[in-house]
């Protein structure tokens, strides 16, 4: 029986990083209070003037404009205090420490005025990069096609909220299709292929009858928009891709596979089996190199099993020793409610195994066949009971 994932890591580290905010918020006051009993407990000449510097400073970019005025006054104050319980109200050392805590205060008002409006503009900026991951990349339903579906995109660079992989899955007259790839390169081109190759998806998994005739014309579209655009690479761009289709009330997929990593298939009792593809086909915008269009492979789909998609942010996340991370290795024996928690657990253990600091993109799929006893197709809106007198 294999072990069942609960969540217990993400748990421990959000309690971790929640205590943490905690220490910080109250850190001016432990300092305010520490600069009080260090001036009370020390000689003369000593003063606990720095430790109430610090406490409007550490507040300035925590806390709002009121709160760091309030923690600033309130420095202040205890050296007026502390000064008046010692008798040396009018000396130049008590005027000077004064006024060093009010300057000190006066600037951490500054700070906090200029990080509060940096962070609005972040948040705006990070607000038009959502929505356009919106648009891109859009998260997909929950239930499709009887099938449940997770997906998840992780940036390795901070605050970057898409780059060069993609995911999609559509119901179509042919079936439940999917696809997961992988753009060469980086930056706005990289973001340009992933809306060609998104947008030829979306129209022609309606109309290709066979999957390699939709890679086809996800190639032909790459290739015409090269030409187009300055920025999309018409001459070493290449993009990375496993096309799915599950045909509808088939227990059984079909996949092929353009020089991507391996899908996985987790089956419900822990059992994972690798779906590589006999034979090897080039990437997308490659095809001229090699005439085969690749090999459709038709692989067991059972109730309660899981297929996994993922690029190779994940394959190739290394920890500090430079070993690279294995899914299937990682993955195997484990069992997981559904599709959400699979991604879940996967991209904590990728995080893990790094230290955080992965250094390439990821995206991940999950698309899970219900189990017995399961249903298919959760409810979407409300039942309204009917008003029996209408």
């Amino acid at each position: 029986m294999g072990r069942r994932d609960n969540g217990g890591h993400e748990g421990a580290d959000g309690a971790g990083s929640g205590l943490a905010r905690q220490v910080v918020r109250v850190l001016p006051a432990v300092l305010i209070v520490v600069g009080l009993v260090f001036d009370l407990l020390t000689p003369p000449n000593f003063t606990g003037s720095p430790f109430f510097s610090a406490a409007p400073l550490i507040a300035a970019p925590l806390f709002s404009f009121r709160a760091t005025a309030v923690t600033g006054a309130l420095a202040s104050l205890v050296v007026v205090l502390l000064h008046l319980y010692h008798g040396t109200t009018w000396k130049v050392e008590a005027l000077t420490e004064l006024v060093t805590v009010l300057t000190v205060s006066g600037l951490a008002l500054l700070i906090n005025r200029v990080v509060r409006r940096s962070g609005e503009r972040l948040a705006s900026a990070r607000g038009i990069a959502e929505a356009a991951q919106r648009a891109v990349l859009p998260t997909p339903a929950e239930r499709i096609g009887g099938l449940h579906v997770s997906a998840r995109y992780e940036a390795a660079q901070a605050d970057a909220f898409i780059g060069g992989d993609l995911y999609a899955v559509q119901e179509t007259p042919y079936g439940v299709r999917l696809a997961v790839g992988d753009v060469r390169g980086k930056g706005l081109g990289a973001v340009e292929a992933v809306a060609v190759v998104l947008g030829a998806f979306r129209e022609a998994a309606e109309t290709e009858p066979t999957l390699v005739e939709l890679a086809q014309r996800l190639e032909r579209a790459l290739a015409r928009e090269g030409i187009r655009r300055d920025s999309l690479d018409a001459v070493e761009g290449f993009t990375t891709c496993v096309l799915g289709e599950v045909p509808p009330e088939a227990h059984m997929l079909r996949l092929l596979n353009r020089g991507h990593p391996e899908p996985l298939l987790l089956h419900a009792d822990g059992e994972l089996v690798a779906l590589g593809p006999r034979e090897p086909a080039v990437p997308l915008g490659l095809g001229e190199l090699d005439g085969r269009p690749g090999l459709v492979e038709e692989w067991a789909f059972p109730a309660g099993s899981t297929l996994l998609l993922y690029t190779d942010g994940v394959t190739e996340a290394r920890d500090r020793a430079g070993v690279f991370y294995d899914p299937a290795d990682r993955l195997r024996g484990r069992v997981f409610p559904g599709p959400e928690a699979l991604l879940g657990a996967l991209s904590s253990d990728v995080r893990r195994h790094t230290g955080g600091g992965a250094t390439d993109d990821m995206a991940l799929l999950a698309v899970g066949r219900p189990g017995e006893g399961e249903p298919e197709r959760r409810l979407t809106v409300p039942v309204v009971p009917r008003d029996e007198g209408s």
